[in-house]
């Protein structure tokens, strides 16, 4: 019983602080404008992307690294699930994975990260420098941590940006939000961007 009321709590906590990310984001970026910065990346093919590739279709944008061990699998996977449960419509959304852990995810390592996950899913990758100003610019906490015996693990937001189609910030799915919310911000990105 007590263990019950425990899980009710915490996802009772995520859902506030999920709410609270979405409503920071929109009240501080939702005027209309592109959000970010302009930048020149690669994607998972090693084709140069850029900015404009935010711009003409609404955009599901999730920064994380193919080293996580759940959170950022998780999100992809259901990402991917939420864009299929959309049927036609979901076609519409243009879905990104830019790594913030470009020292190890090259092109390559990244393109059978997201293979293995999606089809419909971008990596995005790059100069470390420049995919952590892109990362400052679209307002994503990343942190490298060391890990004992010399590796290290990346700290980051983890919650999904949803862009309009002229490129300016829509809201946020946040990690852990049920599949049904989840799809109706997609839903409501569609029509409404």
């Amino acid at each position: 019983m007590m263990r019950g009321v425990l899980i009710g709590i915490l996802f009772l906590m995520a859902g506030a602080v999920g709410w609270l990310t979405f409503d920071w984001y929109r009240t501080t970026y939702g005027g209309g404008e592109a959000f970010g910065a302009p930048f020149t990346l690669v994607d998972q093919k090693g084709e140069e992307i850029t900015e404009a590739a935010f711009k003409g279709s609404p955009t599901a944008l999730f920064f994380g690294f193919t080293h996580c061990p759940e959170v950022c699998p998780t999100t992809l996977y259901e990402l991917d699930g939420w864009l299929a449960q959309l049927g036609e419509e979901g076609d519409e959304v243009e879905a990104y994975f830019v790594s913030i852990d470009p020292e190890r995810d090259t092109p390559e390592i990244l393109d059978r990260y997201v293979a293995n996950v999606s089809e419909r899913i971008t990596g995005i990758t790059g100069d470390p420098q420049k995919v952590a100003e892109m990362a400052t610019a679209f307002k994503i906490y990343a942190k490298k941590v060391p890990l004992d015996g010399g590796d290290y693990t990346m700290d980051h937001t983890a919650s999904v940006l949803l862009l309009g189609r002229n490129g300016d910030f829509f809201g946020t799915i946040a990690y852990g939000e049920n599949a049904e919310t989840a799809i109706a911000k997609l839903k409501r990105l569609i029509r409404e961007s």
